[in-house]
This record gives structure tokens, sequence and C-alpha cells, in this order.
């Protein structure tokens, strides 16, 4: 067993490396402050991306990708995972999306929105979050679809839809079988945003950042029938293998962000004195050193087995489940101790790190929050003793 890079994928990750240290990193603060000098620079990066084989790595070779593996993708995807602007900038950020229609869309919806959303002509979204009901608890969602001749009418309250705001199309989960079993009782429906009746409330900021998470209502949406994707009372199905995934991609652009602040912390430790030494004389400082040292390869271990895991068949609920929590606690831990380390200087913009720790804090509530997954991982971990059995690590 080897934890080194496989040589394979040792020359695109360090590409990767390269664009996002030496082309990503230093146009953040133009990136940050938006408006047309911010779209201008994201479409160059973009451009240089493509032009280079840098782009759409993890899709499926299929649709226009790059096709690696899983795991292959945890060691591009933590190179990748140093700036925000990296999934945006190398063309990933559609990845569940194009996973979920690949597997799921008619070859209609597939023309229309899969081939643009891997070229990345489109944006997508996606709407279960809902304001009124607890969203750890999705068979509570309210908005409801009818069937109405050859239309789909659609009447509810979403918010959190990152992207609304500049997506071609959202895919809303809603519900559509009201006699079924809570967990078929849910269909999914993708509807353009232009539909009449669709209609954006506000951008919600996230801890004073403008994320372009979205509030929509949906007010009599009509769409063709032919706009349900996959099969009716198929929504929970279609949104867990959606969001397995997705969790995983948080894991793996996590490790980039905290080998970015570890970075950071390490070296302003022997850029900076106090009391006559450096501060990387100190024990308490060389603590901090050594907590994030471990947390973040026993995050970074966990995410490569639920990556294997993935890769071998397995949906693997378990071992998302758990580096879900850990590497969202990982991170904030990591990027806390750089910012003691940094003082008064880590609060302000001066470095990425204040507006790391505010997305690091998000990161342990978005795509189901802590005690949800601790619950969940908990609950099956028994189900094998109840059943008679035990939990061995080592064959997992």
């Amino acid at each position: 067993m080897s934890f080194a890079v496989p040589a394979g994928v040792r020359p695109i990750r360090d590409a990767v490396h390269a664009f996002m240290t030496e082309r990503v990193e230093p146009a953040e603060p133009v990136l940050h402050a938006g408006g047309p000098a911010a779209a201008a620079a994201m479409d160059e990066l973009r451009a240089e991306a493509k032009k280079e084989g840098l782009w759409a790595l993890g899709h499926p070779r299929e649709l226009g990708g790059g096709g690696l593996p899983f795991l292959d993708y945890v060691y591009v995807n933590e190179a990748q995972g140093r700036s925000e602007y990296g999934q945006l900038a190398l063309g990933t950020f559609t990845l569940q999306d194009s996973l979920m229609l690949h597997e799921h869309a008619s070859p209609e919806q597939r023309e229309r929105y899969l081939e643009p959303l891997v070229r990345g002509d489109i944006w997508p979204s996606f709407a279960m979050t809902e304001p009124s009901v607890s969203s750890s608890d999705p068979t509570q969602i309210r908005t409801a679809a009818v069937l109405d001749g050859g239309e789909w009418v659609i009447n509810g309250h979403k918010w959190f839809t990152t992207g609304a705001s500049r997506a071609a199309y959202t895919t809303v989960m809603c519900r559509t079988e009201p006699d079924a079993p809570p967990h078929r009782a849910f269909s999914m429906i993708l509807v353009p945003t232009d539909t009449p009746g669709y209609t954006i409330v506000r951008e919600t900021p996230v801890l004073g950042l403008d994320g372009a998470h979205c509030e929509v209502r949906y007010e009599d949406v009509r769409v063709p029938a032919a706009n349900l994707l996959g099969q009716r009372g198929h929504g929970f199905v279609i949104a867990q293998k959606r969001l397995g995934p997705g969790r995983i991609f948080h894991c793996m652009r996590w490790l980039g962000q905290a080998q970015r602040a570890f970075d950071l912390m390490c070296r302003r430790l022997h850029e900076r004195s106090a009391f006559g030494e450096p501060l990387a004389n100190k024990q308490l400082m060389r603590q901090h050193v050594f907590d994030s040292a471990t947390e973040i390869q026993a995050a970074r271990l966990l995410t490569l087995q639920a990556a294997e895991a993935i890769d071998a068949g397995s949906d693997a609920r378990v071992e998302i489940g758990v580096i879900k929590v850990v590497g969202a606690r990982m991170l904030h831990n990591v990027i806390d101790r750089a910012i003691q380390v940094y003082g008064a200087a880590g609060l302000t913009p001066d470095t990425p790190l204040e507006r790391m720790y505010r997305h690091a804090r998000a990161g342990r509530i978005y795509d189901g929050p802590d005690e949800v997954h601790i619950d969940s991982v908990g609950r099956r971990i028994l189900s094998v003793y109840a059943a008679g059995g035990n939990w061995e690590f080592g064959l997992r």
C-alpha cells in the first residue's frame, strides 16, 4: 500500500497546482471584487485551462472531460481546492450536476443541458432546501408539483439555491406523489430559470460573503412533463446519488484549503519574532503545527479511503459521512490556528485566512449538518452489531 501521489497522476496534479498558485491565487483580489473586471479575469482563466488540457478533469471522458477516477481525482482536487475559484476556473463546479444528468437525463435533456454544462457554456443550480422546514429532514419539503395536461405546475419556496442568479436552469426537488411513502413522494424536475413564475427573491449573504445563494419562489411555474428527471417518485434516490459524490468533492477541496492555511502558518512562524526569538521556537506554536499536521493527514487518508470505496462500486455511505464531518472540522481548526498565529493580521483581508475561515464554518452545515451525518454513521455501524456481526475496519 502506498500513500504517495501515483506516478500517472503526478504530472496533471503538478500542472493544476502550478495553475492555482501562479494564476488563480494571484487573481483573487480582482475576483473577490466582482463586476466586469472579475468576469473578464475568470473568462481568461477558463480559456487558459482549456488550452492547457486542465478543463473538467473529473467529468467522464465520454462527456468531454478528463475521466479521472475518484481516487485519482482526490490528488488533483486537493490542489484545485486551494482557492474557492479553482473549480470555476477549471470547469469542475458542474461535476455533481453533470454526473446526475449523465445517469438520469433523457436524450433531449442531455442535449439541452448536459453537453453545454460540461463545456462550461451554462451554469446549473439545485433546489432542495426550504426556509420553512428543517432541511436535515427533507421528507418535510413542501414545494409541490402537479400534472396539468402535459405540464408540471410547481408551487413552493426554496432558498440556498446556489448559482440560481446566473444559472440556465434549476433542478427542483418537489412533492409529486402526495399519497406515497415519504421517501417515494418526491421527484426531480428541470426548470429553466427564465420560466414565468420563477422569481429570485434575493441573494442571501453567508457570513458576509456573497456567493449567489438565492431564495426563489415558484408561483404556478409551468414546464413540460418531459422535464421530469428520471422516474416519478425517485427524487430521494437521485438526490442521494448526487449528494454523496458532492460531499467527497467538498472534502477533496478542503484538503487544498487546509494545506494553504498550513503553509501560511508555518511560514509566519519563521518570519515573526517575539520576546527575543522566532515564533517557531515557541512550544505552544509547535503545538499548532503538530495538531494541524495530524488532522490534515488523518482527513486526507479518510478521503482517499472514501474515494477508493466509490471506485470499487460501493455507495460508501459510512465513509462519506465520516469524512464530511471530520473534513469540515479539520478545515475549521487548521484555519483557526493559522489566524491565531497571524494575530490581528489574520482577521483582515491582508491574508486569505479570514475569508477561508468564513467558508470553513459554513462547511459544517451545507450538504447535511454534522449532527445528521454523525447520527447516520452511528446508526449504520450499530445495525451491524444488531444483526450479530461486528465492524471490521480492515475489511471495509
